[in-house]
């Protein structure tokens, strides 16, 4: 068994659900990025980026798109798309900490409390990501066979 293999085992009926709930939520979120939610996501481009924000927005929310299809598409690589979407939301937090620091209201978070209060959810993204598409088990498993 090699990690990057597709993957063969069944999964639980409930890491299957959440796998799809979460794949659903990125394709709206992504959808919204496109759409009724742009400017919203506009305010939480880190002004640090060097990239123009409106191209951040497009590109995120192309990248959700992309990610939440494959999270309810392709079932036989769900490991390898678990650790893309956890890469996913590692690499989008910098936004929520940008929120946070230049305080920016946007998406009903229009106290630093509230800003805060968020950055404690990414992490659990990332879990949900890893655990509802067995990424986070298969990597211990390839773990456990390469000691031997």
């Amino acid at each position: 068994m090699t990690l990057l293999a597709p993957q063969k085992s069944r999964t639980t009926v409930l890491r299957t659900v959440f796998r799809l709930l979460l794949g659903v939520a990125l394709l709206l979120a992504g959808i919204s990025h496109l759409t009724v939610n742009r400017e919203a996501f506009l305010a939480q481009v880190p002004t640090w980026l060097p990239l123009e924000g409106d191209f951040v927005v497009v590109a995120s929310g192309i990248v959700e798109i992309i990610l939440g299809a494959a999270l309810l598409v392709l079932g036989r690589y769900r490991v390898q798309v678990g650790w893309i979407v956890a890469l996913f939301f590692i690499a989008i937090f910098p936004g929520n900490i940008s929120q946070l620091v230049t305080q920016t209201d946007s998406f009903g978070l229009n106290t630093d409390l509230d800003r805060t209060l968020r950055l404690f959810f990414q992490p659990v993204l990332v879990l949900w990501a890893l655990w509802s598409t067995g990424a986070w088990k298969a990597f211990r498993e390839y773990r456990a066979k390469k000691r031997g």
